[in-house]
């Protein structure tokens, strides 16, 4: 099904040579960095891709997850965008279209207030800021091996240039350990702004949050006075309003982006009004925080129209595609993780899982994840069921699956 039907005029290697002059390492983003050098996407159409050597795959990467409706499928989505770059891309003032896509964010979640950014990082960094300005202390909990973004407290205090006053005001307990997180409360808890989590994890497996876990979490956070905040960026196209509502949790503050833009950049930040107001310009001591091209007109109109566009029918669609994709696979003897349309292929070596299910024409995360979206038919998820299969068997398993 999936065949090469064209050549481009510069193929991945110069283009590799040409980005090592003026790129570090020829990347700006540390995410698409498969070894030797990742090859160069040139167009994409619905669920597929082509790259510039005309090598065609079914993207189950989804620009890590935020293409819902994958490549321009959605003609709504293309109109919107275009309408709003014709009336200009951004402005110096508000726009309604920030408080239409708001209005929508709180219809749909149940969250009271809402501001945007640009990424998911910078939502995640918003929602600490307001933790900790509205409980008046600094110290944040998270979970070891979640990825929230590249700020730095939320990446691991050993990282190179991450200064060393985050070992002070980062609190790291081992995923899913009630008595690790207890301990850190009691002992810690006057001094906690808000607990961090994400409730299934990609960097560390796709491994969804027990009910039980979820609930304890809720319940202590509140004992100490201590925000909820979840990192919803990537898993908010699991359930309506988000996947907390899986565990039937409210949280005080969530962070969101990925599929919220339409394929644009951008971040949102959601929260009860009472917590959210530290943003309130009109307040005295406010937590001040801009951004040149935060709720643009362009990521608004299509995020708003993309959203739409992903209703329950479609969300319930997609998630029990991926459910019967986890289910085959596993009959197959692959590994996997995951809730609903995400997925994880275990495996202890991802760079030559990678690599094969490439061959196979499979675009795939460069950890192993997969992202449905809309855009694909049976004959698309039939052929990645087949080329992860084929990939697994041809890397083998022989060691313990990467997290």
């Amino acid at each position: 099904m999936i065949t090469k039907v064209s050549n481009h005029s510069e193929d991945a290697a110069s283009l590799t040579e040409r980005a090592r002059n003026v790129l570090p390492g020829g990347i700006t983003r540390s995410t698409v960095y498969v070894p030797p050098h990742p090859p160069y996407a040139a167009t994409g159409s619905g669920a597929l891709v082509q790259d510039v050597s005309g090598h065609v795959l079914v993207d189950c990467n989804n620009n890590y997850t935020s293409l819902i409706h994958g490549h321009s499928s959605r003609q709504e989505i293309v109109e919107a965008a275009v309408s709003a770059t014709r009336s200009g891309t951004a402005f110096g003032l508000p726009t309604r279209h920030e408080v239409d896509f708001a209005e929508y964010l709180a219809a749909r979640t149940g969250v009271e207030k809402w501001r945007f950014c640009n990424s998911g990082t910078e939502a995640v960094l918003m929602m600490l800021r307001a933790a900790r300005a509205f409980t008046q202390r600094d110290t944040i909990i998270r979970f070891a091996g979640s990825y929230h973004g590249t700020g730095d407290e939320v990446v691991d205090p050993k990282a190179a240039g991450v200064p060393k006053w985050v070992e002070e005001s980062v609190l790291v307990v081992p995923q899913g350990d009630l008595d690790a997180l207890k301990d850190a409360l009691r002992e810690h808890g006057n001094r906690v702004a808000a607990v961090l989590i994400d409730l299934m994890p990609n960097r560390a497996g796709l491994n969804p949050a027990t009910r039980e876990f979820v609930q304890e979490l809720r319940a202590l956070t509140r004992r100490y006075g201590v925000l909820l905040a979840i990192d919803e960026v990537i898993s908010f196209r699991l359930s309506w309003g988000g996947f907390h509502q899986h565990y039937g949790v409210e949280p005080d503050l969530i962070s969101t982006g990925k599929i919220i833009g339409g394929g644009f950049p951008v971040g949102a930040v959601g929260g009860k009004a009472g917590f959210l107001r530290e943003f309130d310009p009109a307040r005295a001591g406010a937590v001040m925080w801009g951004g040149t091209f935060s709720a643009n007109p362009v990521t608004m109109v299509a995020g708003l129209t993309a959203l739409r566009l992903f209703d329950q029918d479609a969300i319930s669609a997609l998630n029990a595609k991926g459910e019967s994709m986890r289910g085959d696979l596993e009959a197959a003897g692959v590994r996997v993780n995951g809730f609903g349309s995400l997925l994880r292929i275990m495996t202890s070596d991802t760079k030559a899982l990678w690599w094969s299910l490439y061959e196979r024409g499979v675009l795939a995360g460069s950890n192993g994840l997969l992202a449905l979206s809309t855009a694909m038919n049976d004959k698309h998820l039939s052929h990645v069921i087949e080329a992860v299969a084929e990939g697994a068997r041809n890397v083998g398993d022989t060691g313990t699956p990467e997290q």
